[in-house]
């Protein structure tokens, strides 16, 4: 037996095959983004798994012990050259034929081949064991060995990283019963109609009854009239085959109901009841799929925002690190990117997770983008962290940027609420004053808010008059069964959206407490303070009359400078009278039935006996989400009772206008009653979920404040102790029994939310711009101005900007001007 064979038995204890659910994390190094590409390789550890890079698996050596490693390291293929390209080495792209990323006949995601090799390397001496070696090998050795290179299954097959097919579809829950009128009706095999409207193209037959209708009109004006789905919302009947689409192998059927292209497993005797043999059908229109491939490779928007119409210099270097797309992941990268230039973000000390700092260090290092060559970095771990849990981010389906950066602050949120916090950079605070119409009492409160979602007036296009036109042409072209043609850009002023901001809101059922009665009132927002880094969001989706999403097809001039003083907010003003602060009439909740003053039981000698039955019922969810904020479980059932169970807005309003008050901790007393209602049955505790707290060493009083906060939640309660545990300081932490600390009524409440505050001037440094029909497909891209050169990052590819679009925009980003 050689000496390596003897090292290999004497570590083969430590060496584990991997079990069903098992990550071997062959592509990315935990605390870094070295890869199998990278200098050095990458060194898996046979034991966790875990990946490391050649700078950093001696460290994991020297703290864990582990001896044995997988080396795996991958070398670029050379290329041919191709005697069809024009001489760059690179083989001539095809056209899309499939709606997917990273697979035959999808969009290219410019993936190298490699050629990889993997070896056991011993340390300390990194003695090296190739596939060879092991031939010769024990079969114990061997078998072990083997089995851990025959499972290992990198982490990115696991994530389905580099692959997303659009062309998957379900088979729908209608086709196996689906009902099909005998009606008599047979369809011709050519010279269909639009039964409304005698359109000849895009037009669908109702499965169920045979009738043809045209389709749904797309965000540019072309395709249909929406007719097949006014049909359905009248009929209820689901499901429908594209005409032109059908042959031998299938066609295009939607389902109104699950809103979707869908499967239908018996369609050729679908279609043969209304007459239609499909194996004699040929292929005359675009599929769905090749309609929504050539709106995706479209000039215009696409060109303009990517501008692709330029020869742009690739710069790299700090700072200026691409990212890989994961499949659909653009919205991750170009939120990142951005967040990444912002201070608070890049500072060290911010006590976010491994992998968040992780990503900071790839983006703002250079490491991965040297002179010459942008290798870039792909964030798997960052993206399976932040996506963990999620119903939608944890998918590879595109998403919202905007719903997204929303969700990544939400989470430094909860792991920064004892430490540095940079989300605080976005975070202000909105004044809402109300003023009764019929008394001229106001009503003042604040909120918390990250983002200013700024509206889209398209009434004050400043090219309405050509917009009309191309209306007008449209509707002809539509008449005469002629193709139309491009619809022109609305040209919208900044300003205009900015006024339909600040602009006063009417309220028809404002219930005020002046007149003890609904009656009319306006509402005027303005800012209470105006935060380090100001968000913007464009308001472009929204939906049709018809309910079907769209994308305002918009150019708006937004400025490099803002200023916004003038929307600061004044408070009350001199002689102005405020609201008194009186409860609305008892709330009518559906689980509790109230007929007359005197209950189900009562009358009036024994009415007072029944009189806690009238108490209203308090939105629990309303009340557990304020108290995950932190703020005092009475002061969160006073601020939804006084505003009425209307929501978390009002309540939340409630509380920042209350914070000061004596009694806002105290507990809630029903009008009518003389004392606290004491512990009801939402307020017990349950002694199992005590139980499991305290045995992780936590007093009882501690379980109790962490349950009650959460709403009696285990897992919130858990999640929630180990975040405030600065505020349980007071309460001596035991291995049971009560604690030192006072009652929890005798304590403070803890303080709101930390706003900063300053001019409200400032300059535009970012934006991310969307490029599709829904924020659901699609691509994003950001530019962001560094060092006064405006750079795009368009996922790997950075480069300087020659014509950044800020008139096309999604999220626009501004810094404070410090004068």
């Amino acid at each position: 037996m050689t000496e390596v064979s003897e090292i290999l038995m004497s570590v083969l204890s430590t060496i584990r095959v991997p079990r069903p659910g098992d990550r071997v994390h062959k592509d990315e190094c935990a605390f870094s983004f070295a890869s199998p590409e990278s200098e050095g390789g990458l060194y898996v550890c046979m034991n966790s798994f875990l990946g490391f890079g050649s700078k950093y698996v001696e460290r994991h050596y020297a703290k864990t012990g582990q001896r044995a490693y997988l080396h795996i390291t991958r070398t670029r293929k050379t290329q041919k050259e191709d005697e069809n390209n024009s001489g760059s080495g690179d083989p001539p792209k095809k056209k899309p034929t499939r709606l997917a990323i990273g697979i035959e006949g999808g969009f290219d995601v410019e993936q190298d081949q490699y050629e990889e090799e993997v070896k056991v390397v011993l340390f300390p001496d990194q003695q090296e064991v190739t596939s060879e070696d092991l031939a010769s090998m024990p079969d114990v050795v061997r078998e072990r060995v083997s089995h851990l290179l025959i499972a290992a299954d990198s982490v990115s097959h696991t994530l389905q990283v580099q692959q997303w097919d659009g062309e998957v579809r379900q088979e729908s829950k209608h086709a196996a019963e689906l009902k099909q009128l005998d009606n008599g009706v047979k369809i011709p095999p050519s010279g269909w109609k639009c039964e409304v409207c005698d359109l000849q193209e895009n037009l669908w037959m109702n499965l169920t009854d045979g009738k043809i209708f045209c389709g749904r009109r797309y965000f540019d004006g072309t395709g249909g009239n929406n007719h097949a789905l006014l049909y359905y919302q009248q009929s209820g009947y689901p499901l429908a085959v594209k005409l032109g689409t059908i042959t031998p192998d299938g066609a295009d059927v939607y389902s109104y109901d699950e809103d979707d292209m869908v499967l239908d497993s018996k369609l050729p005797e679908h279609l043969s009841h209304f007459g239609i043999d499909m194996m004699t059908m040929e292929k005359t229109e675009r599929t769905m799929t090749e309609l929504e491939i050539a709106v995706n490779q479209r000039v215009g928007e696409w060109e303009v925002i990517q501008e692709s119409g330029s020869t742009l210099r690739p710069l790299w270097g700090p700072g200026l690190t691409g990212m890989k797309n994961l499949g659909n992941s653009c919205y991750l990268n170009s939120v990142m990117q951005v967040l990444f230039t912002i201070p608070d973000f890049q500072t060290k000390s911010v006590p976010l997770t491994m992998f968040v700092t992780k990503l900071g260090y790839g983006l703002l290092s250079g490491e991965y983008s040297k002179s010459g060559d942008q290798v870039g970095i792909a964030p798997r771990m960052f993206k399976a962290l932040v996506g963990r849990g999620h119903p939608e981010f944890s998918t590879n389906r595109q998403q919202d940027a905007q719903e997204f950066l929303l969700h990544f602050i939400n989470m430094v949120e909860r792991n920064c609420r004892s430490g540095m916090n940079p989300s605080e950079a976005f975070r202000f605070l909105v004044e809402e004053k109300i003023v009764c119409q019929q008394s001229q009492k106001a009503k003042y409160t604040q909120r918390v808010d990250y983002m200013v979602q700024l509206p889209v007036p398209m009434d004050q296009a400043t090219n309405m008059e050509e917009l009309q036109e191309a209306e007008r042409r449209r509707e002809e072209a539509e008449s005469s069964g002629a193709p139309p043609s491009a619809a022109p850009r609305a040209q919208i002023p900044f300003a205009v959206c900015l006024a339909a901001l600040s602009e006063p809101e009417t309220l028809t059922d404002f219930w005020s407490s002046a007149v003890q009665a609904k009656t009319t009132a306006t509402k005027i927002t303005r800012f209470a303070s105006f935060p380090d880094h100001l968000v913007i969001q464009i308001k472009k989706f929204t939906f049709g009359l018809d309910w079907v999403p769209k994308k305002l097809d918009v150019s708006i001039d937004v400025p490099d400078t803002l200023d916004l003083s003038a929307l600061r907010a004044m408070g009350q003003q001199p002689g102005e009278e405020l609201l008194p602060e009186v409860a609305p009439p008892p709330l009518m909740t559906p689980d509790v039935e109230v007929k007359g003053i005197l209950g189900f039981h009562g009358n009036e000698e024994d009415d007072s006996l029944y009189s806690p039955l009238l108490s209203p019922v308090l939105d629990d969810s309303t009340v557990s989400q304020l108290c995950e904020m932190g703020f005092p479980l009475e002061a969160c059932r006073k601020a939804v009772y006084y505003t009425g169970n209307t929501g978390i807005d009002a309540a939340m309003n409630w509380v920042m206008g209350h914070m000061e008050d004596p009694d806002f901790s105290a507990p809630l007393v029903y009008p009518g009653s003389s004392s606290a209602p004491g512990t009801t049955p939402t307020e017990s505790l349950p002694e199992e979920h005590l139980a499991t707290i305290i045995s992780m060493g936590f007093s009882r009083d501690q379980a109790t404040r962490a349950l009650r906060a959460t709403n009696n939640v285990l897992e919130r309660a858990v999640d929630w102790i180990f975040s405030h545990l600065d505020d349980l300081e007071s309460m001596d932490v035991s291995e049971g029994g009560r604690s030192e600390g006072g009652s929890e009524a005798s304590r403070e409440p803890p303080p709101g939310p930390c706003v900063r505050d300053g001019p409200g001037k400032y300059e535009l440094f970012a934006f991310i711009s969307h490029m599709g029909t829904s924020t659901m497909c699609g691509h994003y891209v950001c530019h962001i101005k560094k060092d006064q050169q405006w750079v795009i990052f368009n996922d790997q590819k950075v480069c300087a900007s020659e014509k950044p679009p800020k008139d096309l925009g999604y999220l626009y980003f501004y810094r404070r001007v410090v004068e």
